[in-house]
């Protein structure tokens, strides 16, 4: 049962590192943007993220693409998406990968 878990979370994170933010170019998972991601035993899944300033031009637009992309796979029952400021997104929370890709390291 574990491993379905396993296996669900990293398909999950898979998935949202196909979404981007328009305004860097490296994906949200990277950029620090997703805080929690909780895959309950019924297969629903509970994420929480940030945008990287709460008048981000994508402010609407990129938790649905999150919500849909998560939604779409195969053995989710269900999303629940929830959006925080608290703590703000920093550029501290970039991932190794999103330093390399922006040339910060």
């Amino acid at each position: 049962m574990e491993n379905e878990f396993l296996s669900l979370e990293a398909e999950i994170i898979s998935v949202i590192k196909t979404v981007f933010d328009p305004e860097i170019p490296v994906n949200i998972y990277d950029l620090g943007l997703i805080y929690e991601i909780n895959v309950k035993e019924d297969n629903t899944v509970h994420i929480v993220m940030t945008l990287t300033s709460p008048n981000c031009p994508v402010a609407e637009s990129l938790p649905e693409e999150v919500y849909d992309k998560v939604n779409s796979i195969e053995g989710v029952k269900g999303v629940e998406l929830n959006m925080t400021f608290d703590p703000p997104w920093t550029k501290d929370m970039l991932s190794e990968e999103a330093l390399l890709e922006l040339g910060l390291l």
